[in-house]
């Protein structure tokens, strides 16, 4: 008895079904790993865990960390831009009073300060920022005063990096001397 086209047909269809399937499950698979060797536990050999940070999902595609920003901690990292109100007389100590409103800080009240906080304010400090706090404060103090900040009573202070020696050296109304570059040591006066 010979087998039918339909029968053959049949079989061959079966075959390759079963093939594409024993391809697609080949595909799929993957082999297990296999263990690391891990030696006996010893009590000096425990791996550090990692720093856990907990997060809460926001929407769908959104997991927001739920830990405070670094200016939320120290609040003279925070970014500040200010545009000082255009004053006929503003001052330094104005300009530093109003970068300061919503910081969270104030500005001491030290008898030494009151020289740079009565300067009055350059037309460059009108606007300042994108900036961090600490240094708006800076820029509007200038290089020859110091920050000091008091955490506890969040206060901002400044005082001075040391004495001038231009002042010390000559008296007020004269001009430092400079060398001149262009004649040789021994004939300089």
């Amino acid at each position: 008895m010979q087998p039918s086209i339909r029968a053959v047909h049949r079989l061959a269809l079966a075959a390759g079904l079963l093939a594409g399937s024993l391809l697609a499950a080949g595909c799929a698979t993957t082999a297990a790993p296999s263990a690391p060797a891990v030696p006996a536990a010893s009590p000096t050999a425990v791996a550090p865990e990692p720093d856990f940070v907990p997060v809460a999902r926001y929407g769908r595609y959104t997991l927001v960390e739920l830990a405070p920003e670094p200016a939320q901690r120290d609040l003279l990292q925070q970014a500040v831009e200010v545009s000082i109100p255009p004053m006929l007389d503003a001052s330094v100590g104005d300009a530093m009073r109003h970068v300061l409103l919503r910081s969270g800080y104030r500005l001491c009240d030290a008898a030494e300060a009151a020289t740079l906080y009565a300067l009055p304010l350059p037309a460059a400090h009108l606007r300042l920022g994108p900036l961090m706090l600490r240094d708006a404060l800076l820029t509007l103090a200038g290089p020859a005063w110091e920050l000091s900040v008091d955490d506890l009573t969040r206060q901002v202070c400044f005082s001075r990096h040391g004495a001038p020696t231009f002042l010390s050296a000559n008296p007020p109304g004269t001009a430092t001397p400079v060398p001149d570059v262009d004649r040789p040591e021994e004939l300089q006066p």
